[in-house]
């Protein structure tokens, strides 16, 4: 019994491993695989916003059925006629978090912070929708939407351009509101009390559905983790305590580095200031041990302490 029971488990670390190691590392791997694993039969469905179906085209597009649904073009005719991959919570607003993202924008993040490279093909993060309301959702909170008439024809979605604010439809919004609980507690994103409270209303309010339930399941499958606001492992609170364990994961790969191509590591741990982000040299660095222990995090590699988003301090010789 205890050989079964040791093969079990050694089974289910190896199918673990084989799923973790599958998941997608940059956004057109993560489309790929929503289209061929978790949306390839909900096309004739309808997509998140507008519940519009479409026919697939090229590896991850989509030419929208707009007659159908009753949508209209506000603006942009080509966006509307197809199907776009939308980061409900903006890669710019987990990419203004980031240091990369201060030196260069989203092209410079994709090019050198493999965290950013890891948010960004989040498939919990990411829904096929019509594209013209993606381009005009931009990266605009989501919040309510008063005085707007209906801009998209029979499409339930609502933008105040002027505030700066989207308004997704109700049968969406409880998993929106999972999804930025999820991508915050795993990333240590910030979100302010207000989005805190406005997400909480719309968790309680719209419970998961049987959809939602079965899509993250089709993602843990690729991905090896689940969004646990939606299994019901976790649940949000007003200034809930992240996880960061998006972070771990990334940093302990970056901890792989040869020592070869960093210099630091044998010479002591990398003091990281968990409240200015700056990480200090133990040679080079006059203010390595100026620090409070309690603002302390120690990185085995000037790598890891940038994958966790740290940058190092300007005094550093």
């Amino acid at each position: 019994m205890a050989l079964l029971k040791r093969g079990l488990l050694a089974l289910f670390v190896c199918l673990f491993t084989l799923s973790a190691q599958a998941a997608p590392q940059h956004f057109a791997e993560a489309k790929k695989e929503l289209r061929d694993h978790v949306y390839n039969d909900r096309n004739q469905v309808g997509d998140a916003y507008c519940q519009c179906t479409w026919d697939w085209t090229g590896r991850t597009g989509g030419r929208v059925h707009l007659r159908e649904c009753g949508y209209q073009v506000r603006a942009q005719a080509n966006r509307a006629a197809r199907i776009e991959w939308e980061h409900i919570v903006p890669a710019s607003n987990f990419g203004r978090q980031r240091q990369c993202w201060q030196n260069g924008g989203r092209r410079n993040c994709v090019s050198e912070d493999p965290l950013f490279r890891v948010m960004e093909a989040d498939m919990h993060n990411l829904t096929p929708v019509v594209g013209e309301v993606n381009g005009d959702r931009s990266n605009y909170n989501f919040g309510p939407v008063r005085n707007v008439a209906a801009q998209y024809g029979a499409c339930d979605f609502k933008v105040d351009f002027k505030h700066r604010t989207a308004q997704p439809p109700p049968a969406l919004r409880g998993q929106v509101a999972r999804v930025y609980f999820y991508m915050a507690d795993r990333y240590d994103l910030r979100l302010s009390k207000q989005q805190q409270r406005l997400l909480m209303a719309w968790d309680r309010g719209h419970p998961v559905s049987a959809w939602e339930r079965q899509r993250d399941r089709r993602i843990a499958a690729i991905m090896g983790h689940s969004n646990p606001f939606v299994t019901g492992e976790r649940s949000w609170t007003l200034n809930h305590r992240n996880s960061r364990e998006g972070l771990v994961s990334v940093v302990a790969d970056a901890s792989r580095t040869p020592a070869s191509t960093e210099s630091t590591r044998s010479a002591g741990p990398i003091h990281g200031n968990r409240n200015s982000k700056v990480y200090h040299l133990p040679q080079g660095c006059p203010s390595y041990n100026a620090m409070k222990p309690s603002n302390r995090v120690n990185f085995d590699s000037e790598a890891a302490a940038r994958a966790a988003g740290y940058r190092k301090a300007g005094n550093c010789r």
